[in-house]
């Protein structure tokens, strides 16, 4: 007997030796009890208990952890329904808070959040509840974070996921879209005719203004090209009136040193100017203000004799002065 009570002994106190040992894994919180009131928190790592005494009473992480908040019906303030679901990222700060403070933690906080967005969708209308979805889930941030402090948890994080309206409003939506859609098409169109009339009258009128400019260009050009040919006519008339003085000088000194040289030269200056009276009226026919000359040949004689008279005075105009060797020379 005393053996078998030994036996049931060291099973017995084996049993509570284990008992008594406790270990949580790291990321890990255990609340313990002794005879039914708090008593401590169980860090990570190896932990004694008394057995009977000490009762493990909420073992939770303190890791980060995601609650997904199922679709919820809400009316914007414009009366439109709409299905709004979130994501909210959560951890517990506070094991006793999170234990002692509310009944059912995770379904306190999914009714909490549920409740706050319907609050936020209530107090905006269809349009921000697309536009404004950021500065949605800051305000449902700050709530819950608030709303949650007591429970000894800090939410980090809320997002929505899906605003769905009704098939109705997503018909009306459409339309609308549509509507926008051939709006915008239409002002663009009329936006581009627009500028591609301006840019029609611009080129117009630049290349009137072009034309304009080469025409006076011309003009200029074709003065200029006239003064100068007007200046170089001018310029070769005159060159050739000289010319024709300085021959004419020429031909003059040419005959009276003949006339010095030679006497006979007298007849031969006759037959000279006569060609040449007969050379200038050729030229008066031709010219535009005369068509037809009448020369008497009568009068040809007489015009001879005059040269003629003319070359003896001038002979005997330079016998006096001693210029022509001879003194018997007449004109016959």
């Amino acid at each position: 007997m005393e053996q078998f009570f030994l036996l049931v002994f060291l099973a017995f106190g084996g049993s509570a030796v284990a008992g008594s040992v406790r270990v949580i894994n790291q990321g890990n919180e255990a609340l313990v009890e002794r005879l039914g009131s708090y008593n401590k928190k169980m860090q990570p790592g190896l932990n004694f208990v008394i057995p009977f005494f000490d009762k493990v009473v909420y073992r939770e992480t303190i890791r980060e952890k995601v609650l997904d908040i199922p679709p919820q019906k809400c009316i914007t303030r414009d009366n439109v329904g709409i299905e709004v679901d979130a994501v909210v990222y959560w951890r517990i700060v506070d094991m006793e808070k999170a234990w002692y403070k509310v009944e059912n933690l995770q379904s306190a906080m999914v009714n909490l959040v549920l409740t706050q967005i319907r609050s936020e969708m209530g107090q905006l209308e269809l349009d921000q509840t697309f536009t404004a979805r950021s500065q949605i889930n800051e305000l449902l941030l700050q709530d819950l974070d608030v709303s949650t402090d007591p429970w000894g948890v800090k939410v980090t994080r809320v997002e929505l996921r899906d605003i769905i309206p009704s098939q109705a409003v997503r018909e009306a939506m459409e339309m609308q879209m549509s509507a926008e859609r051939r709006k915008r098409a239409s002002i663009l169109t009329s936006e581009g005719d627009r500028e591609s009339a301006v840019n029609s009258a611009r080129g117009k009128a630049d290349a009137q203004i072009l034309d304009a400019e080469a025409r006076q260009k011309s003009v200029i050009l074709q003065a200029e090209a006239e003064q100068k040919a007007i200046v170089l006519k001018a310029q070769a008339e005159r060159q050739q009136q000289v010319l024709r003085a300085q021959a004419i000088a020429e031909s003059a000194e040419i005959i009276a040193q003949k006339i010095k040289t030679n006497p006979d030269t007298n007849k031969a200056i006759e037959v000279l100017f006569a060609l040449g009276y007969l050379d200038m009226g050729a030229t008066i026919g031709k010219s535009d203000s005369s068509k037809v000359i009448f020369i008497d040949p009568r009068t040809i004689p007489a015009a001879l004799e005059g040269i003629r008279s003319v070359v003896s005075d001038y002979q005997a105009d330079s016998l006096l002065n001693g210029e022509i060797p001879g003194k018997n020379n007449r004109i016959s």
